[in-house]
């Protein structure tokens, strides 16, 4: 099974823009993306055991999964600029992937990270099991999940294996210090998001050797399904056609995209 879907191929765009869902996220999440940027073909990505998925036993190794996905990203790649959005648990795996496609010679255009600390700041806890208790209290938390939907047994019992699992793969994964991409960063972060302070999230400054920009955007850690940050997504892809500077010239140290918005 593929773990990339793409719903509306664009063939004559000039970018591509591969989406990585959230812990207990699907392809779905992204719908509506592939119209909302016009001249971008979205790909979005589908972990093992939802969806159309749902038959195959869910991941626990979160940078195998990376590793699965960037293969498959450069089995398909056409010469087309491609950049990289994950949100959430997304992000890491979207950070991952760009590692190795940067190790593979074949770099991400542009890494765009939403809802997620920095990798470096995250330690593997043994201790937690996310339990179901522990996953609904964390899913009426994060506000992504409305509560009369975890009192549905039936509900329950199709996602909570799933995102259940994901949980426990995050959990188990262990950040390297010092470890960077050389392409733009864009990195967002909802002004009152309950898990990622805005520091943790300025901290993806550190994973890349390349500009980055961090935008504070109003809302909570799914501000996106109300509020889709299109204009920022556009914002961030549109250098990738862009003419590029002159000969004999290079971007300057501590030019304004390597800062902060407000937005």
């Amino acid at each position: 099974m593929l773990w990339t879907q793409c719903v509306d191929p664009k063939p004559f765009a000039e970018r591509r823009l591969v989406c990585f869902p959230h812990a207990g996220g699907s392809p779905y999440f992204f719908r509506g993306w592939e119209k909302a940027l016009g001249g971008v073909e979205v790909h979005a990505v589908c972990y093992p055991g939802r969806a159309e998925r749902i038959a195959e036993p869910c991941a626990t190794d979160l940078t195998a999964v990376a590793r699965r996905i960037a293969e498959e990203l450069l089995t398909a790649s056409d010469g087309r600029p491609t950049a990289l959005f994950g949100h959430s648990m997304g992000a890491t795996v979207a950070f991952e992937v760009a590692c190795a496609l940067a190790d593979a010679g074949v770099p991400a255009s542009r890494l765009i990270v939403s809802g997620a600390r920095a990798p470096h700041l995250m330690v593997p806890d043994a201790a937690v099991t996310w339990d179901d208790a522990s996953v609904a209290r964390t899913l009426v938390e994060l506000g992504g999940t409305d509560p009369e939907l975890l009192r549905n047994k039936a509900f329950v019992q199709l996602v909570m294996p799933y995102i259940g699992a994901d949980f426990r793969m995050l959990a188990a994964y262990a950040g390297s210090p010092g470890r960077q991409v050389d392409c733009p960063l864009t990195a967002l972060v909802g002004a009152t998001d309950p898990r990622v302070p805005r520091a943790q999230a300025a901290a993806w400054e550190e994973s890349t050797r390349g500009p980055f920009r961090l935008h504070v955007v109003p809302g909570g850690h799914f501000y996106l399904a109300d509020e889709p940050p299109f204009g920022i997504v556009e914002e961030a892809l549109r250098p990738l056609t862009a003419p590029g500077p002159g000969p004999g010239t290079t971007p300057r140290a501590g030019t304004p995209d390597r800062g902060t918005a407000c937005d």
